[in-house]
């Protein structure tokens, strides 16, 4: 499989983007995807159609298709740890497979959940481990006594967990290797007389979580070739998810992932926005994009998408690519408080950025979805205020995501889209969406600043 330019191409390739970069001003271009569960309306300054059959030209050298095919056939598209990565697998709902099979883990809390009758349940976890069932729990308020601990502080265990030990507790501990000094400092921090029954490990090192006293019974595996921040299908999620919703939610990526192999509004979606989102970055200066929810439900969204990003695509540039730079900054947060804080940079202020808001027409509120349609219209140029002190840049080109309903069969396709935009971003860059040596470098001086 071809990862590669020739010198030739590449130096062609660079050129003509150079001079589309000096001599393009072809002003605003919109375009509309109706996708299974979502529609996505995007809005760009100066990415003209010469831009995209440059960047296409560079997807066909690539043979990005047949890589997208690779990932989902299982092969190794994890190059430089020498592994496949399988969380699609889980996606798969007419396949059955054991090893992928979150929805029987979610009946076996569910089962757990209602014969015990516990007064509180609390997850460990950190990372992928944390963001995902975070927004899950969120999404479908399902339990109100359920608590996430994240671990390295002592004063979130003291305030939240210590308070409620003579309650009866369901202990979910989550760890891909269970090697993260977080989650094994909240271990430790649990009373030597805990009932151990109670206590269960979601983790893909099950003989380290025999060895740290859980019983076996209790132990709830997924495979090593499932990525921390891509196990939300996994069965990370059973804990927060009901038998029903977890189907829901895998049905809803099911559907991204049967229409990105052919010819599809989702491929050409796909395209769309990952040649923008490199285009903007390397030739128009913008470094930072803001990523903005418009539903209470969905206002952890930012978080998860961000790690998902910025851990996939925050790597050293690879000297065979085309392109310098790799992944943009992701901030944001939920829309409506943001529009208090920092707003005001990106209606009048001089950083470069991109956007992308979502939101869903079936929310109760009238005023949020007024508010992300008018200020993505407003950030993108659709409407532009050019008067004295009132005047807006309206120069932020972005994607609108409107989800069909504020269900987790959308949720589930938005999500699954978003990993492709990732993987296909990787493809172009040729970098490695699947390693995180940089977030291993960093546990590795913590540990021996821990260890003086």
């Amino acid at each position: 499989m071809k990862k590669y330019i020739n010198p030739f191409m590449k130096d062609r390739y660079l050129k003509e983007l150079n001079s589309l970069k000096k001599h393009n001003n072809s002003g605003l271009s919109h375009k509309r995807f109706k996708l299974p569960h979502l529609t996505i309306s995007s809005s760009y300054q100066n990415y003209s159609n010469d831009v995209f059959q440059i960047m296409d030209s560079i997807y066909q050298e690539l043979n990005i298709d047949n890589l997208i095919s690779a990932l989902l056939d299982g092969k190794e598209v994890n190059f430089t740890e020498k592994r496949s990565a399988l969380h699609h697998r889980y996606r798969a709902l007419s396949q059955k497979n054991n090893d992928f099979d979150s929805i029987s883990a979610s009946n076996f809390f569910f089962k757990n959940i209602k014969e015990n009758s516990y007064k509180n349940i609390f997850i460990f976890g950190i990372g992928g481990s944390y963001e995902g069932p975070k927004l899950l729990h969120e999404f479908t308020e399902t339990n109100d006594n359920l608590f996430f601990i994240t671990g390295p502080d002592k004063d979130e265990f003291l305030s939240l967990v210590k308070p409620r030990f003579k309650e009866k507790n369901l202990y979910v501990f989550i760890s891909k290797s269970f090697s993260t000094d977080e989650v094994l400092l909240s271990l430790s921090w649990l009373p030597k007389n805990i009932v151990k029954k109670n206590l269960f490990a979601i983790t893909a090192n099950q003989k380290k979580a025999i060895e740290l006293g859980f019983f076996k019974q209790n132990i709830i595996g997924f495979p090593e070739s499932v990525g921390g921040r891509y196990s939300i299908w996994s069965q990370v999620n059973s804990p927060v998810l009901l038998p029903n919703e977890c189907r829901n939610f895998l049905k809803g990526a099911e559907s991204i992932d049967d229409n990105v192999q052919i010819k599809s509004t989702v491929k050409s979606a796909l395209k769309n926005i990952v040649f923008n989102d490199i285009w903007s970055h390397n030739f128009m200066d913008k470094k930072n994009r803001v990523i903005l929810s418009y539903n209470w439900k969905l206002r952890s969204i930012t978080n998860y998408l961000q790690q998902l990003e910025m851990e996939s695509l925050g790597k050293p540039n690879n000297p065979e690519s085309i392109f310098e730079y790799t992944g943009q900054t992701i901030y944001g947060g939920f829309g409506p408080t943001a529009q208090h804080s920092y707003f005001q940079l990106l209606h009048q202020g001089t950083s470069e950025t991109l956007a992308d808001l979502i939101a869903s027409k079936s929310s109760h509120s009238a005023l949020l979805n007024s508010q992300a349609e008018g200020q993505f219209k407003l950030l993108s140029g659709k409407i532009k205020f050019k008067k004295g002190r009132d005047a807006a840049n309206s120069n932020i080109g972005g994607n609108f995501f409107s989800l069909d309903n504020l269900d987790l069969i959308s949720l589930g396709a938005l999500i699954a889209f978003w990993e492709y935009r990732v993987f296909i971003t990787a493809a172009m860059l040729q970098i490695n969406p699947f390693d995180q040596f940089g977030v291993n470098a960093g546990k590795r001086v913590a540990k021996k600043i821990l260890n003086k």
